[in-house]
């Protein structure tokens, strides 16, 4: 690949969770990209050099921004590996480089994608070793270059993976509970809540501080790329223009906004939780930005300003709670006393659980948190005569 004009524009896949596919399609938007289209985990669009870097930098709810380079159909091994050799990968990477082949197969008479990921290997190996007598070596762990297979129904996109390192770890978590919440999947949810970036941001159940971090950097305006401790995988690319990547994270740095925005507060009953959120927290230079509190959710009282509280309590599948229609139904007791003028939301794998807590749902966005099939309930919290929007 010869150096490219940063201003050129070119093919574009951003990759998401299930149900997020909207959030990242505004982002992107945000980004000035062009002929933005939102797919199935997977967003499309059109850009330059320059909105690849951004996109790397400050895209909330991708995992991985990718380039394709060839498109085409493969109906047997036989074709998979000659359309593989069309690409001159000599221009793609150097013989020193290592490599990896991500492959996702869906739909397809190729049944397994470890098996289409080796076929591809071998492909690109076979290339360079016709070519030079030597061949690259594979990493599949830190690969110099990630390459990205996609096949849905014999129709392969092979693109170069811009991000190398999933880019839902930021880097700022050093304390985890047993469940911690994905960092792409918490801004989802926050940015499908609709908060303003202005009012209070509550969390009373909030663990590690996945959710209050998050909130943070939006209202902050600070891009989750500044916490990356790995290179981007564009940073090994033949056309990776240092300068060009130097402004970028520069412009991005600049934009931050250092006083605090909004009131964003956490609780939690756990005090090893509480601890565990303060070290993130502070890993992440956001002390002066967050509040949080060892406290029994139950027991508190919402801050008098208007705001949104968001949660993700216990589903009794990694963190077993004692009672769980109790716990339920207490937090709907809770929001209704206590909560009133707040919008609630409610991220839970556990729907039975979730009818316990008695307040009729305004909103029910299908998500999931790994393989946990899972909603964000929406609560709207009115003041006198509607509290607590009825019942279910």
């Amino acid at each position: 690949m010869a150096k490219q004009n940063p201003n050129g524009n070119f093919n574009i896949i951003a990759t998401t969770l299930a149900g997020l596919e909207e959030v990242l399609a505004a982002e992107l938007q945000a980004l000035d990209m062009e002929y933005i289209k939102a797919g199935n985990r997977a967003v499309t669009c059109s850009g330059n050099l320059r909105q690849l870097y951004e996109a790397n930098l400050w895209c909330r709810t991708a995992i991985r921004i990718l380039k394709p380079i060839r498109t085409f159909k493969a109906r047997n091994e036989k074709d998979l590996y000659e359309q593989v050799q069309k690409t001159n990968w000599q221009e793609v990477m150097d013989l020193e480089q290592t490599f990896a082949i991500d492959a996702v197969v869906s739909h397809s008479t190729f049944e397994h994608s470890l098996f289409v990921a080796q076929l591809t290997k071998d492909a690109i190996v076979d290339q360079f070793r016709k070519v030079t007598g030597e061949r690259p070596s594979v990493d599949r762990v830190r690969p110099d270059v990630r390459i990205n297979l996609h096949m849905h129904e014999n129709q392969v996109t092979l693109s170069l993976d811009s991000s190398g390192d999933s880019l839902h770890r930021r880097g700022y978590r050093l304390q985890t509970n047993v469940a911690p919440l994905n960092e792409v999947l918490a801004a989802g949810i926050i940015a499908l809540s609709g908060w303003d970036k202005k009012s209070a941001f509550i969390d009373p159940m909030c663990g590690s501080g996945t959710f209050l971090i998050e909130a943070a950097l939006m209202a902050q305006n600070i891009a989750p790329g500044l916490y990356r401790r790995d290179p981007y995988g564009f940073e090994q690319w033949k056309d990776y223009d240092e300068s060009l990547f130097e402004m970028v994270w520069n412009t991005a740095e600049a934009k931050e906004k250092r006083d605090p925005q909004a009131a964003i507060i956490g609780y939690d009953i756990d005090p090893d939780y509480v601890a565990a959120a303060w070290s993130n927290i502070e890993n992440a230079g956001l002390e002066h930005v967050i509040q949080v509190e060892e406290a029994d959710f139950f027991k508190t009282e919402a801050p008098a300003i208007p705001g949104v509280v968001v949660m993700n309590p216990p589903y009794n599948e990694r963190i077993q709670s004692e009672d769980i229609n109790l716990l339920y139904k207490n937090i709907g007791d809770t929001l209704k006393n206590k909560y009133q003028g707040y919008d609630a939301f409610v991220f839970t794998g556990n729907l039975d659980a979730a009818k316990s807590i008695g307040l009729r749902t305004s909103r029910r966005v299908p998500l999931y948190n790994g393989s946990i099939d899972c909603r964000l309930l929406k609560y709207e919290l009115y003041r006198g005569s509607r509290k607590g929007g009825g019942e279910q």
